[in-house]
């Protein structure tokens, strides 16, 4: 019985998708009987659990409701992925008990919040939530000093504290965390597991949300797993996709591709310890998992459970494009990839009900959204928009991201977009190029001078990237610089140019001022609020010598919180103070408005292709939003802010200064408009 293939069962026979209970639709054979009697026959392995754990009887019940309610989800999910096992029943019985131990073990402040917001399950869609990301080292050097720093995060306005990855990875070269050696201790150069859950009960009483990454594609080469594997236990070996010789991975090569090109070649690491070949998608000592082994899934799910326990609110789902593998196809964005991550997702459910999942999935806009839902991840950042924000200011027009915006914005409800416009990554240009074919465009020529742009290449520019990945082959690059350097503040310095300083700082605070407003929860990463230059220094450090990545990663420079005033006079502490205080206050205005809660965005075709225009909505709130991509002054007939704001008289929330309808709109160059009906 569990090892049959039953595909769309839970629809044919009427079974409710999202797992709840079916009691009087049953009939032996069907999905909902399969799982209702196994769950009948493991609930009493479960009482080891609640008696070994002292468990109360009330704590017991929360778990048991929630177990029923996505039960048969859960069953059809895992038995997608496991069933034709011969051990399916087992692991299914230990991933049941991993989630009653993470309900019994987590903490009553914890089961609180978990409760709260299974009360109000759109909890991160309100208009109070923006988000900040950092490096601890590089921001604090250590979660100790992190803590000193709540502060600042409030004073600026932050509800929402995302901190990159901080457990324990290989030495050397460790990809910026990303090569994880082990999941339950923190990176000792940054402090130990109890300073991060002393800093979480503190963020948590300030207000603010923490994010933790959580890599689950691949492990560091120094990981226990790994290290089992090189010492030739097999059972270890299975955690990876490991082949003696060119055969096989010969065979998958055929289809994929190469992410860092430029750096190696192929997806396949010898290694001579073993004498055998490893599957390493990303670099050579990150190893990815094979999740097509139940044991790799439970572990998993362990580590995930023992990382939310330390009070994170929100897990980044890193590089989940990836996650599934299988041969004849590019083993990127695979069905059973998003059956993975929906099981993952039923379990949290399950066991730890207030913690919710953000995609990192930098690939086609169409697949982005694929990751999306309230019973995938809830929250995904936005690339397309990112990437087009930047194109839209090369270009000064908006053509390309109103095509874009018109089908590729809105979301499933209790969904939100992450809307950023910098972060430790690098820039790629993930439009889609039949947007861009359906306005004119030639993507792959439009790409070709976006490379060129941002490098500072094309005559005119005011950008001062670096060139991330470069194939001389292929003509691929992808971009690195701080928000500051890519919007020509940099450029403005060395010039002494004061005009071109003006500018640069209306370039940043137009893009922040549209991810503040757009839908989603807008991310900074921080250093953006300071407008922080390009570190060049990064190549005197061999460990990062070779990733220009690092160029837009600078440490944090406290000195400039002691240049805060209210005096704007001139030089670059002048600047600092324009942009940090511009910033705070959007940040702000932007939490006085509940229109810009939710994700709903109508974009209002102005006739002028400089002007981005939507309105945002939510209950009976309504807000205009004018943006002008240009250097040049803009304008919006009155007529269409009248019909698009149900209004004759509006007010800017951020300016505070009031404009009529009987009149055409004149935008100022780079200036962004926060209309509300006055």
């Amino acid at each position: 019985m569990i090892g049959t293939k039953n595909n769309g069962a839970a629809s044919q026979n009427g079974a409710p998708s999202q797992g709840k209970r079916t009691s009087g639709n049953l009939r032996p054979g069907s999905l909902a009987f399969e799982a209702q009697l196994t769950l009948q026959r493991l609930l009493p392995r479960l009482d080891a659990v609640w008696e070994k754990t002292k468990t109360s009887e009330r704590v017991r019940h929360d778990f048991e409701v929630r177990l029923h309610d996505h039960w048969q989800s859960l069953f059809e999910l895992l038995r997608e992925l496991y069933g034709q096992r011969y051990d399916f029943f087992y692991h299914l019985e230990q991933i049941l008990i991993t989630a009653a131990e993470a309900w019994a073990h987590r903490s009553p402040v914890l089961r609180e919040v978990d409760h709260q917001r299974i009360n109000d399950p759109d909890w991160f869609t309100s208009e109070k939530m923006v988000g900040g990301a950092l490096y601890v080292d590089l921001f604090s050097d250590n979660l100790g000093r992190l803590r000193e720093s709540i502060g600042y995060f409030q004073e600026l306005g932050l509800t929402y504290l995302h901190l990159m990855p901080l457990f324990a990875v290989r030495p050397g070269n460790n990809d910026g965390g990303y090569a994880i050696s082990n999941y339950r201790s923190v990176d000792p150069r940054l402090g130990t597991m109890e300073d991060l859950r002393l800093l979480a009960d503190d963020l948590r009483e300030a207000g603010i949300c923490l994010v933790l990454d959580f890599v689950f594609n691949h492990t560091s080469d120094d990981h226990q797993w790994a290290q089992k594997a090189q010492a030739g236990e097999l059972e270890y070996q299975e955690f990876y996709y490991i082949y003696p010789d060119r055969e096989t991975p010969d065979r998958y090569e055929q289809t994929l591709r190469e992410i860092f090109p430029t750096v190696r070649r192929g997806n396949f690491t010898w290694h001579d310890g073993m004498q055998q070949w490893v599957w390493t998608t990303f670099n050579s000592f990150q190893w990815d998992l094979n999740y097509s082994n139940p044991s790799v899934f439970r572990a998993m799910l362990e580590e995930l459970f023992f990382i939310a326990d330390t009070g994170v609110d929100i897990l980044r789902l890193d590089a989940v494009a990836f996650i599934w593998k299988q041969m004849g196809t590019n083993c990127e964005n695979l069905p059973k990839a998003h059956t993975l991550i929906q099981a993952f997702n039923r379990l949290a459910s399950i066991a730890t009900p207030g913690l919710l999942f953000k995609s990192e999935a930098i690939v086609h806009p169409d697949d982005v959204v694929k990751y999306i839902g309230h019973d995938e991840c809830q929250i995904s950042y936005n690339p397309t928009l990112m990437a087009l924000l930047w194109e839209s200011l090369a270009t000064r027009e908006v053509r390309l991201l109103t095509q874009s915006l018109s089908h590729r914005h809105q979301l499933p409800e209790n969904t939100a977009w992450v809307n950023y416009l910098r972060c430790h990554d690098d820039i790629g240009w993930t439009f889609d190029d039949a947007d861009a074919s359906k306005i004119g465009i030639n993507a792959y020529d439009h790409r070709q001078f976006l490379n060129r742009f941002y490098t500072g290449q094309f005559q005119g520019s005011f950008a001062r990237g670096i060139p991330f990945q470069e194939n001389q082959a292929t003509g691929d690059m992808r971009i690195a610089g701080t928000m500051a350097s890519l919007a020509g503040l940099e450029l403005a310095i060395e010039h002494e140019d004061e005009k071109g300083m003006d500018e640069a700082i209306g370039r940043i605070l137009l893009l922040q001022g549209v991810a503040l407003s757009i839908g989603g929860i807008p991310l900074l990463y921080l250093g953006e609020e300071w407008g922080m230059l390009n570190d060049y220094d990064f190549v005197e450090d061999p460990a990062k010598a070779g990733d220009t990545r690092w160029v837009h990663r600078p440490k944090m420079k406290w000195e400039f919180l002691e240049e805060l005033g209210d005096s704007l006079g001139s030089g670059p502490g002048s600047l600092r103070r324009r942009i940090f205080r511009s910033l705070q206050r959007m940040i702000t205005v932007r939490k006085s408005l509940p229109a810009l809660g939710g994700q709903k965005m109508d974009l209002v075709q102005s006739g002028n292709t400089h002007l981005l225009t939507f309105v945002r909505s939510r209950d009976s709130h309504r807000l205009v939003v004018v943006a002008n991509f240009s250097e040049q002054p803009q304008s919006l007939e009155g007529n269409v802010l009248r019909t698009a704001g149900l209004g004759r008289f509006f007010e800017d929330a951020i300016g505070g200064q009031t404009y009529g309808s009987s009149t055409d709109l004149i935008v100022a160059p780079y200036q962004v408009l926060w209309l509300k009906r006055v």
